[in-house]
């Protein structure tokens, strides 16, 4: 009887032991460096949680710096399956997230904290869901605004952008710099570094934040502060991978979706901002700063054209709601004013 027991008893064990081994592992891609914050405050952060929320039935297994799909297919590696959660900016995806990027016009919003819950609310308020009915959206949340940073032209007025090649992250920054006389590159931002280091390209439009992350500030000398636009991002899971769950680990990862996560983000972010900034400062760089570019009599034109002619694009594509959208983000920033 004893030997039945024993027998049961390891029985049961094995099955434990069993079970655990066969937790159910998600795969997340992203482009950031595992040794940046980003990386860890965010996306190690969250994967902690899912796992200890999940009682270890769910797994999160993080590929950083683009291994698992390049930035630029990040967001078709989830719908494909190759990656069963990515996060990646929807500017990568040209074209792509239309209505999304309309948070990263001038004048939107002024730190990523804020950006961050205009963005989750404008999904949230299904003005911009159709463009991820393809896959579950985690959340959504914005860098804080992106300035201009060159090696060894001293930027003060629109007229100094004049023939300079400055990275550009999206279509909404490509028009500003457009419009402010630049030539905008576009590339991912891990190969930055090679393309200004290489004299490719005279400067980039950035965030303090990915300047520091991705070891831009040592390599340039000027930098301005005129917050002409912000960086969208998302983290997204295939949907089969997403309804393959079973009730209670989708109730999991729902608990980890929307507006808590995405000022998880932002807040980060704008803490890494000030780092990035002191950091330049200590290296003995020029900054100057455009309080407000809409009220400035140089720099207000050329921003007011280029956000009306992203705007007049979206409706020459069929997207008549999208003055709609703009109003309504301009809405929401004294809501989610800090």
């Amino acid at each position: 009887m004893k030997r039945a027991i024993s027998q049961s008893l390891l029985l049961a064990s094995v099955a434990t032991v069993s079970f655990s081994a066969h937790a159910e592992t998600l795969r997340m891609s992203h482009f950031w460096p595992s040794a940046s914050a980003v990386h860890q405050e965010i996306f190690e952060a969250w994967a902690s949680s899912v796992e200890e929320a999940s009682n270890g039935e769910l797994e999160v297994q993080i590929f950083p710096s683009g291994t698992l799909s390049k930035p630029d297919h990040a967001y078709q590696g989830v719908v494909d399956g190759i990656s069963d959660i990515a996060a990646s900016l929807q500017g990568y995806t040209s074209g792509r997230f239309p209505l999304s990027e309309i948070v990263q016009l001038p004048g939107v919003s002024s730190s990523a904290p804020q950006g961050s819950c205009i963005l989750q609310k404008m999904y949230d308020d299904e003005l911009i869901a159709s463009e991820y009915e393809d896959v579950k959206v985690l959340f959504l949340f914005t860098t804080g605004p992106a300035y201009l940073h060159t090696r060894n032209a001293d930027i003060q007025s629109p007229a100094d952008l004049s023939g300079l090649r400055i990275r550009r992250p999206s279509d909404v920054a490509g028009e500003m710099l457009s419009s402010l006389g630049a030539d905008p590159l576009g590339m991912p931002a891990p190969d930055i570094y090679t393309s200004l280091q290489r004299g490719v390209m005279d400067g980039l439009s950035f965030p303090w934040e990915a300047m520091r992350v991705f070891g831009i500030n040592e390599l340039v000398n000027y930098h301005l502060e005129v917050p002409y636009y912000s960086g969208a991002v998302m983290a997204v899971m295939n949907r089969g991978a997403y309804e393959g769950l079973s009730d209670e680990m989708r109730e999991v990862i729902d608990r980890h979706s929307g507006m808590e996560w995405s000022q998880i983000a932002g807040g980060v972010y704008h803490r890494l901002d000030a780092v990035g900034r002191e950091e330049a400062l200590e290296q003995g760089d020029t900054i100057h700063t455009v309080e407000n570019p809409l009220n400035d009599p140089e720099w207000s034109g050329p921003l007011e054209e280029g956000t009306e002619r992203y705007l007049a694009r979206l409706e020459e594509r069929g997207l008549n709601n999208a003055r709609d959208i703009y109003e309504h983000a301009l809405s929401l920033r004294e809501e989610c004013a800090e």
